[in-house]
């Protein structure tokens, strides 16, 4: 065999292995979403790949280094889908709107974004918050790395002359945040029909409230969250047998 047909045949190897690993890691993400990083396994995954499972960990080596896999993906996805077009936006206010607007709708919308890229920073913190190792390391750097994308976003606003200057950047942050944080647990959890409304609504007062002139930048405002209103809630899952006759019966004792 020649050289260059070894060379050939080992470029080929190379390509089905990365494209086998990509295809893993997709259907980690869709697992991940519905079991959480904590509930993926290498036997599940295999499982839903129709591999063995020494063929699912001959592409990572460990069930933590798949986590870490899955992590590093979906941030770069959120990057591709959230941060990117986000850049794209005049500086200030504009592209902080983008910014936030653009993980609200996701974490509201129902389908494969919604899952893909409205949950896993949320409740991977849940699962991992108190609980070191290189899982929570992976996670805490992708979300301050969002962030202090988020907070280089609030203070060009200020230099903009669209934020007020003597707000401190993190506590604007913070409130920003904490409605997305409402939104997921809203939606995600309690399936709760009029979420989105009122995390829009909580967005825009806090933006109004921190305006250097509200008046001026409340088109810019309006016009950026009006798309939010239009995304449809996630449906809700049918509910256990179980679940269903406690409520019937509770229904009858009310």
């Amino acid at each position: 065999m020649s050289r260059i047909t070894t060379e050939n045949n080992e470029t080929t190897k190379l390509a089905k292995g990365a494209q086998t690993r990509a295809a893993i890691l997709d259907a980690a993400l869709a697992l991940s979403a519905q079991e959480g990083l904590d509930g993926l396994s290498l036997g599940m995954l295999a499982l839903a790949m129709g591999m063995s499972k020494s063929g699912v960990f001959a592409h990572f080596g460990s069930l933590e280094e798949l986590q870490c896999s899955v992590v590093r993906e979906y941030h770069t996805r959120f990057e591709r889908e959230i941060f990117g077009p986000a850049l794209a936006a005049p500086r200030g206010l504009p592209r902080l709107l983008h910014m936030v607007a653009g993980w609200m709708g996701s974490t509201a919308q129902q389908g494969e974004a919604s899952r893909l890229y409205g949950s896993l920073y949320i409740s991977g913190a849940v699962e991992f918050d108190d609980r070191p190792g290189d899982v929570r390391d992976a996670l805490a750097e992708s979300v301050s790395i969002w962030m202090d994308a988020m907070r280089r976003a609030i203070a060009q606003s200020q230099q903009e002359g669209q934020l007020q200057s003597e707000v401190e950047p993190d506590q604007v942050l913070f409130e920003l945040h904490g409605i997305i944080l409402s939104l997921h647990y809203e939606t995600r959890f309690l399936h709760g029909p009029q979420a989105l409304l009122h995390a829009t609504r909580a967005l825009r007062s806090v933006l109004h409230r921190y305006a250097v002139d509200s008046g001026r930048d409340a088109p810019l405002i309006d016009a950026a969250l009006a798309p939010l209103l239009s995304v449809s809630p996630p449906t809700p899952p049918v509910p256990h047998a179980s679940s269903a006759v406690a409520a019937s019966e509770s229904a009858l004792i009310s």
